[in-house]
């Protein structure tokens, strides 16, 4: 095993600034030097190790490119010692690299210090050589690939200087002025975090579902073990005939549709005449022990559209499916279109919706036998998945963002949590019924059944090229969650007519992008592609919120207008108002 690097009697880095001394850089390159050379003996351990469990099974890589990459490393240490030790009046600055826009490092003092330029440097650099060092293995698919790139990746956030108060200048300082006051308040913020076994991205108690979020004015006009059905008042005289009905995720709260009346995508829609409803599902508990996706579509998606339409005596419905409520919608439409019931739905909008898993991003680094059996054992007890652990799966997907960055400005700068409605909808986790999610990560993220055509519903084998409603799918450009080239493949499986956009930001902000706040933009091309890279290639791109350009659309499907009356209003139809929006099922933990 190599040496660790031997601590050097020096205390911590001065945050005020001094030229560090040669023990003091052959130290903290050293030690970084030193974990990338530990990665790669545990990684030549194993594949070594004779019965040695065969996943990942890989063989390293050939000599000469494993002796490059060592030499690689080394030269560089070296280049970065001789900058500092000698630093050259009219030298060059070093060529732009893509960590100069680390929003980490962004305080002047991780540059203006030369230790903790040093430091940050050196990190960068290790950093570096260990995702390449994955990069140039040999003898493993690219499955195993990705897995071991995302877990050095999350190894690597997790060892940043940043993280740790005596490599980062922030946290001296703030330690230095409050005399350490900061670290106790932060200690406090991370036992409250262990009581509650969550991380708190945003002050618990700057919201209240029903006092300044999920604020739109509705009833409740129906109530089943599953679902509250959600019907909004019209602001409007006249509303189009053909109603909205919205599908939002039972994985989150629907609220993210609501966050407040300027982000409000439900509150908009009303304002452009529809009639809208939305289901709010049911938090999973004991009693939802067999609820699985038959139980979605059937009870779910296709009981809330025929109630619709007998309230107001429509024959069809617009629908929205948001995430994966979006791929049980697909399922929907197939499984209408095969009972030649495929008129109920006058239209389908799909928000970030995958039905092809191939290329479902870095949520299938958490798929495979192991994880699996965990995760049954997690619900086995209650017979639903604690919504907490979904919310620590999202949060290592961006765990520089979603974790390390909470545990620096919380923890460590014992700074107070932020207002933030976003992060608060973020944190109001939703348990999961555990037969749904296993069938779920097996079936579709592991097996891809749905795109093989060997999904079922009801019994009824789910083929979604029998879909003919026109469509409308919108995707996020930098969505983590359901990757844009994994959402364009939902074009190729319908057969009906298609409208996919682009939308800048990402899987919740590539949604959420009210008209008034002028952020992001949109991709179209109306000729079509057949290939995500045709659609780019030929796209053209429109400033602002694509909702405007989603209404337009929907006015093509059904531009007629009745008066907003009777059955319009909530709890005037035949269904009466079982009390106010947004209801108790919102609010159930």
């Amino acid at each position: 095993m190599t040496a660790m690097a031997e601590t050097p009697e020096s205390n911590a880095p001065d945050p005020a600034g001094s030229m560090p001394s040669l023990q003091d850089m052959q130290y903290w390159t050293g030690i970084l030097g030193s974990a990338q050379q530990m990665m790669m003996e545990h990684l030549s351990t194993v594949a070594a190790t004779p019965g040695a469990k065969p996943v990942p099974s890989f063989a390293m890589p050939d000599p000469a490119v494993f002796l490059k990459a060592q030499a690689d490393f080394w030269s560089d240490s070296m280049a970065l010692w001789q900058r500092f030790l000698t630093p050259a009046a009219d030298a060059a600055p070093p060529p732009p690299h893509p960590s100069d826009r680390d929003r980490r490092f962004a305080a002047p003092q991780w540059r203006d210090n030369p230790v903790f330029d040093l430091i940050r440097q050196s990190y960068l650099m290790a950093t570096d050589h260990l995702l390449k060092g994955v990069d140039q293995m040999s003898g493993i698919d690219d499955r195993q690939r990705e897995k071991l790139r995302f877990a050095t990746a999350a190894f690597a956030d997790a060892m940043s200087p940043t993280n740790f108060p005596l490599t980062n200048p922030l946290v001296l300082e703030k330690t230095i002025e409050t005399k350490g006051q900061n670290l106790l308040k932060g200690l406090e913020h991370m036992l409250a975090d262990l009581s509650r076994g969550q991380l708190t991205h945003t002050d618990p108690t700057a919201f209240e579902i029903g006092r300044n979020i999920a604020t739109t004015p509705g009833k409740v006009v129906k109530e089943t073990p599953l679902y509250q059905l959600i019907q909004y008042t019209p602001t409007t005289r006249k509303v189009l005939a053909k109603p909205l009905l919205i599908f939002p995720p039972w994985i989150n709260r629907f609220y993210i549709l609501d966050l407040n009346p300027e982000k409000s995508f439900i509150r908009w829609a009303v304002e452009q005449g529809l009639t809208v409803f939305v289901v709010s599902w049911k938090s999973a508990d004991a009693t939802m022990v067999d609820i699985s996706m038959d139980d979605y579509v059937l009870r779910g998606q296709i009981d809330a559209i025929d109630t619709v339409r007998d309230l107001l005596g429509q024959p069809s419905v617009h629908v929205i499916g948001y995430c994966v409520a979006g791929t049980a919608l697909a399922c929907t439409l197939a499984l209408l279109a095969e009972r030649g019931q495929a008129d109920r739905v006058a239209s389908a909008t799909f928000f970030t919706a995958q039905v092809d898993f191939e290329q479902a991003g870095d949520l299938k680094m958490f798929i495979d036998d192991e994880q699996l059996k965990m995760l049954e054992q997690l619900s086995a007890e209650t017979g639903y998945l604690d919504g907490r652990y979904m919310a620590l799966t999202f949060n290592l997907l961006r765990g520089r963002d979603l974790i390390w960055n909470y545990v620096v400005n919380n923890y460590l700068l014992g700074q107070d949590y932020p207002p933030f409605d976003l992060l608060h909808w973020n944190g109001d986790t939703t348990n999961l019924p555990g037969k749904w999610h296993q069938a779920y990560l097996t079936d579709l993220y592991r097996d891809n059944k749905l795109a093989t055509g060997t999904y079922r519903i009801d019994g009824t084998p789910i083929d979604l090229s029998v879909v003919r409603t026109p469509a409308y799918i919108q995707a996020g450009k930098d969505d983590h969650i359901a990757p844009v080239a994994s959402v364009y493949k939902l074009t190729r499986h319908f057969s009906g007519p298609v409208r996919f956009v682009l939308a800048g930001s990402g899987h919740i902000a590539g949604v959420v992008n009210p008209p008034a706040a002028q952020k992001y933009q949109y991709w179209v091309n109306e000729a079509g592609a057949d290939t995500l890279e045709a659609f780019v290639a030929d796209a053209i791109e429109t400033k602002g919120s694509w909702w405007p350009d989603w209404f337009a659309w929907i006015l093509t499907h059904g531009s007629e207008t009745v008066s907003a009356t009777r059955a319009r209003i909530p709890g005037k139809g035949s269904l009466p108002a079982l009390e106010d929006a947004p209801g108790r099922y919102v609010r159930m933990r």
